[in-house]
């Protein structure tokens, strides 16, 4: 125990608020090119491009959500977050879809891999 005397007044520390405050000052465009960086991350790891032991992680069907889901992201928010960001979110997910199909030992047909019902086909 010590002896000093507990300030009643004292403000509590709120972590909640705290965090609020911190995620009202970033900007929209930074949390949905994160949250884009973050699947794309993601999805290569589960495309096998890890840089070591790559094929360990491999898992084709949760790749497909990641891209399916980064793609969606991408083709909504396009319009909002800009071309210079936007491009290259595209550029990324277009590789992330190649290298899918690369991966995949039964590539879907052209217009049906993931994330293609948002980008179109991918070739």
């Amino acid at each position: 125990m010590t002896d000093q005397p507990v300030d009643e007044a004292a403000p509590q520390q709120d972590p909640t608020r705290d965090a609020t405050r911190d995620i009202a000052d970033v900007a929209a465009v930074e949390v949905i090119v994160t949250a884009a960086v973050h699947l794309m991350s993601a999805a290569a790891v589960k495309c096998g491009l890890a840089e070591e032991q790559g094929e360990e992680y491999l898992d084709l069907d949760e790749a497909r959500k990641l891209i399916t889901a980064l793609a969606a992201l991408v083709t909504a928010s396009a319009p909002d977050i800009g071309n210079q960001h936007a491009r290259s979110l595209r550029d990324g997910l277009r590789s992330l879809q190649l290298a899918f199909r690369e991966a995949s030992p039964y590539p879907d047909e052209p217009g049906e891999g993931p994330g293609e019902a948002f980008t179109g086909p991918v070739s």
